[in-house]
């Protein structure tokens, strides 16, 4: 693969870097067209997009150092290479929630309707996102001897699942999905509820053919996405149906 995309002399440009700028980039242009066509807002604040960004950095650099403590705390300088990978989405996930919302809040954005657009931001950044895992040879799965096997560099010549690839597919899909739901959409706050659910599942599939190092609740058995994923959709799910409820006691 091309985990690295070129050099300006000493200094190494990284492709998953630069695939994580570019899915910012097409995911704050179609933010600010959606929030305005569909909320009125004009010219939706860059420093939205910065927060976002800023957030989703911490968090998700963060969860992965947590997923081998031990490991991180003897190894410190393994911690400043912040740009060469290295991201737990669910870390980004859960920091960029509250941020989000107590940003909408102070600035009086409806809360809603935003995250259902941010609903399809986030598959734009995630599957742009999952290309540059691929193109760094980063979490890859298990060994298979299946037509669709391919060989990174850190699986020493043994083909493995491509399952950035798989997972992009299951975003993309995730993505239709939503945006069906979108023309018949039931009540504010659906499509990001729906697509959280989704995802939940997906990836929770998408890690039995995992197999990269990462951090299990159980060894082998129920990693910490996994673990993550049932607790979203069991309070999603709750979540939805009282959502969805109160919008049909209202009608």
């Amino acid at each position: 693969m091309y985990p690295e995309l070129f050099h300006i002399g000493s200094i190494t440009i990284y492709t998953y870097a630069i695939l994580i700028v570019l899915g910012t980039l097409v995911a704050s242009i179609y933010t600010k067209w959606r929030a305005k066509e569909e909320l009125g807002i004009k010219n939706l604040s860059n420093n939205f997009i910065y927060l976002i960004f800023i957030a989703g950095f911490v968090g998700g650099k963060v969860f992965f150092y947590l997923q081998r403590p031990v490991y991180y705390f003897n190894n410190s300088e393994l911690m400043l290479n912040n740009f060469s990978g290295g991201f737990v989405f669910y870390g980004s996930f859960i920091i960029i929630i509250p941020v989000v919302i107590w940003y909408l809040k102070k600035y009086k954005i409806p809360i809603l309707p935003m995250l259902d657009i941010l609903a399809i931001t986030t598959l734009i950044v995630h599957s742009i996102g999952r290309l540059g895992c691929f193109f760094g040879g980063c979490c890859y799965g298990k060994p298979t001897n299946s037509l669709l096997g391919l060989v990174f560099p850190t699986t020493h010549g043994e083909q493995v699942h491509p399952t950035q690839l798989y997972e992009i597919t299951a975003l993309l899909l995730i993505m239709g999905i939503i945006l069906l739901l979108k023309k018949r959409q039931q009540f504010k706050g659906q499509l990001f509820l729906t697509y959280i659910i989704l995802y939940a599942i997906a990836r929770s599939v998408l890690e039995l053919y995992r197999g990269d190092k990462r951090g299990f609740i159980i060894d082998d058995i129920l990693s910490h996405s996994q673990f993550i994923g049932i607790i979203l959709i069991a309070i999603t799910t709750f979540i939805y149906y009282k959502m969805k409820n109160k919008q049909i006691k209202t009608n």
